[in-house]
């Protein structure tokens, strides 16, 4: 009897080892830092990568510029400045509550302006008057003037619920209760620097995810993520760090998969007018008038850098040496540009001529938890520039603090790593080159300042062309605008790195972001 009796305990407990076996959990490391869950609040990488997980837009897009449907299910524009979507009708938020053409026009308004804000997703709707809704599932987009990379762009903003939102703030998305998203993932827990967790949502309307549960951990120290996944904590890291590229290659129980990524390192001098407190003389004074507006002193800071050197010797090969913000093979990269030849002698000459024989001292400022080895690259630049009579000091700053600064433009010399995130020349035309202009959407991540009436007649000009050959010719001539005046100062371009336990695949989604759809199993 006693036998008997331990049957259908025996049995539950089988059932239940079973069904813990059957869990698909995936763990993933990251190293970019997420400033929060609500999707409509800053245009950060982490924040993107999060935000996929939760939210779709009514448009999806892939890398080089590939557009899927999303919420809409077609689009056509009617006329030059008309665009109709057509929206799916089997979508529901995660409530339960039907997705409809009021939700898309919601989120239009409030991605213009979210509380709080640094990076504010407002360029993608520059070209937007209105939006309307002629029936529940119809969304009619009139743009100011013809634009035939509405769809793309918009395709960047992520879209929230109606009638959560209203009620909603930035903290109501951090602690969960305004997460009724779309997306493949449901949202279990948040904890601000360290992790976020979800499950699958089964009733996803597109590809169903193949994990139930996924931990996306922060760990911006690039060795803790290899330790992480060495030791069996996490499954997947990003942005491997460069020191541990061939370790894990030659680790059995390790896989590493290298993309070539679109991520562009840039310098972005001041041109703020006047005295800077971070641009002295040699005595230690700051300096009346900004060298930096002058162009033959920023070429004499470019020429002065050895880039070859910078991707053999600080990313040990696992980047490409950048002439201009879009890599090779791109739509809009310029190939008549040639690469910037390192010249000390040049870079003196440069600085002799516009009154800067002697040098003057100068701060970079970096943060340090954000770009792969940007520290240890910024502290290469600086021996560069102090070997031309430049003297060079690195301030390392907390993205925290770093991103409000550079983007009141308050430092001499700003980094920023720019995603190039459509696959085309006029995402980083737009947002960092173009001259600053929050009203209008433009120039939102132009922490230098920089502004050049040609490359904006150019970026209107590309804005209105429909024919793809003529638009990409005006992209690459404002890359020779650009290029010509040292509007920036590019370094190079990352790769894409991966390491996964074995058994498992990444596979690049849209840029450089990282997210569990990436993640598949390969059955070795």
């Amino acid at each position: 009897m006693r036998n008997r009796s331990l049957l259908p305990l025996l049995t539950a407990a089988l059932l239940a080892a079973t069904g813990a076996q059957a869990q698909q959990n995936l763990s993933i490391a990251f190293a970019d830092p997420i400033s929060s869950v609500d999707p409509q609040l800053n245009n950060h990488a982490g924040d993107r990568s999060l935000a996929l997980h939760f939210w779709d837009s009514i448009v999806a897009s892939r890398d080089g510029g590939k557009l899927d449907p999303g919420l809409a299910a077609s689009w056509k524009a009617l006329d030059d400045k008309t665009w109709e979507f057509k929206l799916r009708t089997d979508i529901k938020w995660q409530d339960g509550k039907p997705m409809t053409a009021d939700d898309i026009l919601y989120s239009f308004q409030r991605a213009r302006s979210v509380a709080g804000s640094v990076a504010s997703y407002s360029g993608s709707l520059r070209t937007v008057e209105s939006v309307t809704a002629k029936d529940a599932q119809t969304v009619i987009i009139k743009t100011t003037g013809p634009n035939p990379m509405l769809p793309l762009e918009i395709a960047s903003v992520y879209i929230v619920s109606k009638h959560v939102g209203e009620k909603s703030q930035t903290a109501d998305y951090n602690a969960g209760r305004a997460v009724v998203g779309t997306g493949p993932y449901k949202f279990i827990s948040y904890t601000p620097g360290d992790r976020t967790v979800f499950e699958r949502n089964p009733d996803y309307w597109g590809p169903k995810p193949i994990w139930d549960r996924v931990t996306y951990r922060f760990i911006n120290n690039g060795a803790a993520r290899t330790a992480a996944l060495l030791a069996g904590d996490v499954d997947v890291i990003d942005k491997v760090a460069v020191t541990d590229v061939d370790k894990l290659r030659k680790t059995p129980s390790v896989s590493v998969y290298t993309y070539p990524g679109l991520r562009v390192l840039l310098l972005q001098p001041t041109l703020r007018a006047g005295a800077n407190e971070f641009i002295t003389d040699n005595a230690g004074k700051p300096l009346e008038k900004n060298p930096l507006q002058d162009v033959r002193v920023r070429q004499a800071l470019s020429v002065a850098i050895n880039r070859k050197a910078i991707v053999d010797r600080v990313l040990q090969g696992t980047v490409t040496e950048a002439n201009q913000w879009m890599p090779k093979n791109t739509f809009g990269y310029n190939p008549d540009i040639k690469d910037i030849a390192y010249s000390a002698d040049q870079a003196k000459k440069l600085l002799a001529d516009a009154g800067y024989p002697q040098g003057f001292q100068i701060s970079i400022h970096v943060p340090g938890d954000r770009y792969p080895q940007a520290p240890e690259t910024v502290q290469a630049v600086a021996q560069f520039w102090s070997r031309i009579g430049v003297k060079t000091k690195v301030e390392v700053v907390p993205w925290s603090v770093y991103s409000g600064r550079a983007g009141k433009n308050e430092y001499a010399v700003s980094v920023i790593a720019w995603g190039n995130g459509t696959g085309e020349a006029g995402y980083g035309l737009l947002q960092t080159l173009a001259t600053h202009d929050p009203k209008r959407g433009r120039g939102i991540n132009n922490w230098g300042r920089y502004s050049n009436e040609h490359v904006d007649k150019a970026l209107d000009a590309a804005t209105v062309e429909f024919d793809a050959r003529r638009r990409e010719a005006t992209f690459r001539h404002a890359a020779k605008l650009v290029t010509d005046d040292v509007g920036h100062i590019p370094l190079f371009h990352y790769q894409n790195i991966w390491a996964a336990k074995k058994g498992l695949k990444v596979e690049p989604l849209l840029s450089d972001r990282t997210t569990a759809m990436q993640v598949t199993r390969t059955g070795k």
